[in-house]
């Protein structure tokens, strides 16, 4: 089987795994990192929303032949570290103090995708609006979406 190597939450590395294997499935069955989950398997529900490069992607829809050697993957369980000192990362605290998880199935997710769609706008020189935040396409299946968006406001004031 073919190897790959890349960046998982700030350490390289290396799986032998056929080149169309998930990105999803590398993650969970062959590393254990159980946060990016699984809910359509077709980039739809993004329960599995992570980042490559600082930027939200789907690993369910990526084939770990798409990754480079210089990629950086984090997810949920290394969001944290991305953040200036110890403890969780402005978001996950943001999500905590609104309460939003019912389920929590798809937070990990959604928590992600909040973070990449702050990062964008601060990159762009401004503040996250509520048109950016439309642009989140996570299902939550619980219908936490008044919390979600009360949170990534929260999260982003934070994040400044």
């Amino acid at each position: 089987m073919p190897e790959y190597t890349f960046k998982l939450n700030g350490d390289k590395v290396t799986v032998d795994v056929q080149d169309s294997e998930r990105l999803l499935w590398v993650l969970r069955d062959v590393l254990g990192v159980r946060g990016p989950k699984y809910g359509c398997g077709i980039n739809v529900c993004k329960a599995c929303t992570s980042h490559i490069n600082g930027k939200a992607f789907n690993p369910c829809a990526t084939p770990i032949s798409a990754l480079d050697e210089d990629d950086e993957i984090t997810t949920i369980e290394g969001l944290a570290d991305t953040a200036p000192g110890d403890g969780l990362h402005p978001m996950q605290e943001a999500w905590l103090d609104a309460d939003v998880a019912q389920c929590g199935y798809c937070q990990p997710g959604q928590i992600m995708a909040a973070v990449a769609t702050v990062n964008k706008a601060h990159a762009e020189g401004r503040s996250v609006t509520d048109a950016d935040i439309d642009e989140i396409r996570n299902i939550c299946r619980c219908g936490t979406y008044v919390r979600i968006r009360e949170a990534i406001k929260a999260g982003a004031g934070k994040m400044d």
